[in-house]
């Protein structure tokens, strides 16, 4: 099934789309790709927000973009890896059975399951700029990206199908 069909899937049942995923096998190929195109959307969703930024300080686009670049896509990986470990470790000493990688595809996924949400977060950043719109936005998105993570943890290491 393509991404785009399991994320709108993920939206009516998070803990089945990440089942599945992990029945097709375990292959941290996958699970880096995934990771990757999530931090990838999460630089592309900055964008409207740099170039407000860059427009009304007067600073240089390109270079709010290199360092997001930087950021987003080098960075963030190393420390969504080590959020997976702690959540593996986590699970484990509450008794959850399974595999590391488990719990990498569980963040991995609902990262990218929640991306719409992230990029509408960036146009309202962009476009409206700070305030209560970017606030709800943002929780919103909070709210849908845990609700993927604790479901898929779920799913993962106990089998509870949410």
């Amino acid at each position: 099934m393509p991404f785009t069909q399991d994320i709108a899937a993920t939206y009516r049942g998070p803990g089945k789309v990440v089942r599945r995923l992990l029945d097709a096998g375990q292959r941290e190929d996958r699970a880096l790709a995934i990771l990757m195109g999530a931090c990838v959307i999460l630089f592309v969703a900055r964008w409207p927000a740099l170039a407000r930024q860059a427009h009304l300080e007067g600073q240089e686009l390109n270079m709010l973009l290199g360092g997001t670049l930087m950021a987003t896509v080098f960075f963030a990986p190393l420390i969504f890896y080590a959020l997976a470990l702690l959540a593996h470790l986590i699970a484990r000493a509450v008794g959850g059975t399974g595999p590391a990688y488990n719990a990498r595809l569980a963040l991995f996924w609902s990262l990218l399951a929640s991306s719409p949400l992230i990029l509408l977060n960036g146009l309202v950043a962009g476009y409206i700029g700070a305030g209560i719109q970017l606030t709800i936005v943002g929780l919103i998105w909070f709210c849908v990206f845990m609700w993927f993570w604790i479901a898929s943890m779920l799913a993962v290491y106990r089998g509870v199908q949410a």
